[in-house]
């Protein structure tokens, strides 16, 4: 029986736009937070008419990739829609439901990060202890909250799931959006250093029932934290 032909598809000029102006934003050349050049310049520099770049712009908006302010121009808001669309669902899920799914990524990364570890990936997590340290005495929250995110971050890392790293990567962001900005006394501060240091310590050892162990401790910690830090009115 003869088969049937399929029919001969190319792109339009404004998907391939948006292909190359998806690529770039993922490679970091425009990076997060960054405004992207004006619609002039961007014409002159593509050679694309200013519909078909308009139209592409569209696109990564729609995607999440890009936020059209009034009066100030167009930032990139996330690198790529993945972690677009996860940012935008955690932020509308309840916490415990978040710290759920951090429970499960994070206690498995662990325990793989005590098996698999590196020499040059267990010292970073020395140096990331040691950096947050240092933002905690320096009464810091953004920074504290900024290390420990690099820290889990290279937790995950060092597990050597290729798959699970690509995942959590998009997935860091959306955690830290949804569960940062709440401070942190000092007691559950001590806490929190403790229980991380815990779990350099088991990875170290190559104890991956200790590290999923401190992983699980470390995120009830901050379930507990959530439960008596009082909140503002119509946060879940």
């Amino acid at each position: 029986m003869k088969r049937i032909s399929a029919p001969r598809r190319t792109a339009s000029l404004s998907a391939q736009l948006v292909d190359s102006l998806r690529s770039h934003i993922e490679a970091g050349g425009w990076p997060v937070g960054t405004r992207i050049p004006p619609e002039h310049a961007l014409i002159e520099e593509l050679g694309v008419g200013r519909s078909t770049l308009r139209e592409a712009i569209g696109a990564l908006v729609h995607l999440g990739l890009l936020e059209p302010r009034a009066g100030d121009g167009t930032y990139v808001c996330s690198s790529s829609e993945l972690q677009s669309v996860m940012v935008r669902r955690a932020s509308s899920t309840q916490r415990d439901k978040v710290l759920e799914l951090r429970t499960v990524l994070e206690e498995y990364a662990s325990g793989a990060a005590a098996l698999r570890r590196s020499e040059s990936q267990l010292r970073q997590l020395r140096e990331l202890l040691a950096d947050a340290d240092a933002a905690c005495a320096g009464e810091d929250p953004a920074a504290a909250t900024g290390v420990d995110a690099l820290f889990h971050r290279a937790v995950v890392r060092a597990s050597g799931n290729d798959l699970l790293i690509e995942v959590y990567d998009h997935l860091g962001t959306a955690l830290t959006a949804s569960l940062g900005g709440l401070p942190w006394d000092a007691v559950h501060a001590g806490e929190h250093a403790r229980l991380h240091r815990r779990l350099v310590d088991a990875i170290e050892a190559r104890d991956a029932g200790g590290a999923r162990d401190a992983a699980a401790a470390i995120v009830r910690l901050t379930r507990d934290h959530e439960t008596d830090t009082p909140r503002a009115a119509g946060e879940q």
